[in-house]
């Protein structure tokens, strides 16, 4: 197990983790359709994708928090 002190960088990682598969097998997908070198081309865009999205999430998420924190009570 890990360390309660690391939460939240686990779930940076793990909401990356899971929204890097799905946008960009959605996106490879949308691009380029379906064939028989469809599983290599999004493992490529994912290999992209995820340390960008882990990034993007560790930038953002504190972001989101303070907002949801202003907007709501």
């Amino acid at each position: 197990m890990i360390k309660k002190k690391y939460s939240q960088v686990m779930f940076v990682v793990v909401t990356s983790f899971g929204m890097s598969i799905i946008m960009s097998l959605v996106i490879t997908y949308i691009n380029t359709g379906m064939d028989s070198e469809f599983l290599k081309r999004w493992s490529t865009a994912w290999l992209v994708a995820f340390p960008i999205a882990i990034i993007a999430a560790a930038i953002v998420t504190p972001l989101a928090k303070k907002i949801t924190d202003k907007i709501t009570y």
